[in-house]
Parts: structure tokens; sequence; C-alpha cells
């Protein structure tokens, strides 16, 4: 756990010099730290728990319109509606995995995708509510301590802090009772209730975590975006691309799906500014080159080899 918590400080102090180093270049890193944050968030029930999940846009979205909604309806302070976004969306996720965890496999995902959709729908057409179609626009926020919540560089240092504080609590999950108990529901559920475990309770855990992770990084997206479309934040695409940030990088990992958001956010913007229409087919290939090659994605990968090393080393010696 040092050995991780080590890692996130050098990672931490080298995210606050890049706004120095790179003023020109904010917005791909903050999508990248955005990512980071959704997916190893998404990773806790995707990965650790082994529960496929393609409805995490609408905790994204869930966020971005409680602090929207918050501050144009209410004058609600963005970090309270963020709570409240926290909030709503683990007792969202309770209700829904209540319903859904009796459902295995194929089913399980297929439901995440319909509660996700039930949600776009409300937001289009709730126009009481949300703006409908038409969307809502963040016009002011307050400026606590003289911090303009504006700015690009405020945006980049709290995708920062958000990302930071998901890693943080994946690294003490990993190595605690619960983060066992997620490795024993994810491999085997009639093992682990033979071993007292009950797995309805740990998946349902996972779930409000996880959700409740992902509405505050959307909350964070929102005051990013300033304007929100329900057709851009619930949009199954941003489901399918925060679950391959995660898959990519590493299901069950630490570092994982940090290293999936470098890999898969950064190159398609970059391929994007460089490749214009082609971009989406190099990105395509990207990943199914990864896919092919490292089917337990990149981080898994490294750790599988390290550990036959470790073990070449131990029979040697």
């Amino acid at each position: 756990m040092i050995r991780h918590f080590t890692v996130l400080g050098i990672a931490v102090l080298a995210g606050l010099a890049y706004p120095h180093l790179f003023p020109n270049a904010l917005t791909i890193a903050i999508s990248v730290l955005l990512f980071a944050g959704w997916a190893t968030s998404w990773d806790i029930l995707g990965g650790w728990a082994g529960q496929l999940s393609l409805g995490h846009a609408g905790f994204v979205g869930l966020g971005a319109y409680f602090v929207a909604i918050g501050q144009s309806d209410y004058g609600l302070a963005p970090w309270w509606a963020m709570m409240l976004a926290m909030i709503a969306a683990a007792a969202l996720a309770f209700a829904w995995g209540r319903i859904t965890f009796g459902l295995r496999g194929p089913y399980f995902t297929l439901s995440t995708i319909a509660v996700a959709e039930i949600l776009r729908m409300i937001a289009i057409n709730e126009g009481w509510l949300t703006g409908g179609a038409t969307g809502v626009f963040i016009a002011t926020l307050p400026e606590p301590f003289g911090i303009d919540l504006f700015s690009r560089v405020v945006h980049f240092h709290m995708a920062l802090a958000f990302s930071v504080l998901t890693v943080a609590i994946v690294i003490i999950i990993s190595q605690s009772r619960f983060g066992y108990q997620l490795r024993a529901v994810r491999e085997d559920e009639s093992s682990a209730m033979a071993a007292g475990i009950n797995p309805v309770v740990v998946k349902l855990k996972a779930f409000m975590l996880s959700a409740a992770l992902v509405a505050l990084g959307g909350g964070i997206y929102g005051i990013f975006l300033s304007f929100l479309e329900p057709h851009i934040l619930f949009y199954l695409f941003l489901s399918i691309q925060i679950a391959l940030t995660a898959i990519i990088g590493g299901r069950g990992t630490i570092w994982g799906p940090s290293i999936g958001a470098l890999l898969l956010i950064g190159s398609g913007e970059i391929f994007r500014a460089a490749f214009a229409q082609a971009n989406l087919l190099i990105y395509g290939l990207l990943i199914l080159v990864v896919i092919l090659f490292l089917p337990r994605g990149i981080f898994g990968e490294i750790q599988r080899r390290a550990v036959r090393r470790r073990y070449a080393r131990s029979t040697q010696g």
C-alpha cells in the first residue's frame, strides 16, 4: 500500500506542475483525468466485483444536472449540489442493484443500459426540470476565496483531485476486508457464500460507492462543460468509453483505469487533431491491438508478467 501511495504522491506532484509546463493543453488533460476517475470508479463494480455495467453515463449526467439545476433554479453552491448528487446516485444504485443483481451474465449488463436510457429519456422529456432536449446552461457560479470556477486551470485541479481521490480509495479497498470480499464474489459467488459472504450485499456496496464517485466526477464535468445536453451526458457511448478505459487498462487493478485513460482518451484527442476523420479508424485499431495481444489489459499484463518473474526467481533459488 505504501508503494502505491508513493506513486500516487509522485503523480500528484507531476499533475500540479502540468498547468505551468503545458498551459495550452489543459482541455486534453482534464478529459484524461476525468476519465481516469470515472474508469477507476467504474472498476470498483466492473473489475473488483466483476459486474459489467454499461449504464454509468447515467450517474455522470446525474452529477452534472444536479450542479446545473441546483445553481440555476435554487442558487445551490456546486459543492453542496455534488454531495446531494452523490447521495442520489448511491440511492439509485441501491434500488437499481436490489432489482438487477439477481440477473446473471449479459442480462445484468442489458439492464444497466435500460436504466441509463430511462434516465436519458427523463432528461429529454421533463423540460420543466432539466431544460429538455435543448439543455441547461450554467451562467453563474460562486467564487469561493476568489477562485473562478470557470477557469480551465481550476477545472484541471478539480479533475486532478477527483482522479487522485478515486485511486486512493481503490488503494485502500485493495488491502481491506471489503476488497477481499469483492475478489471472492468476482471469482466464485457460490464459494464466497460458503465462506459466509453475502454476494448481494457486497455488490450493492460496490455499486453504491462506484455510482457516488462517478456522480462526483459528473458534477465537475458539468462545471467544465457549462452547457449540458442530455444527448451528450446520458449517451450510451460515454458508458462504453468509461468501461473500455478500465478494460483496456486492466480490470480489477489499481492503476489500470488510469493507464487506459491516458492511452485511449489522450491518443483519441491527439488522433482527432492529427488525422481528422480517420481518427476513429486508428482509435479502433488501437483498441483491437490491445484486446488481441493484452487480454488482461495493459496493467493486468504487466502484473501477470511480474508475478511470473517472481515465481521463476523463487523456484530457481
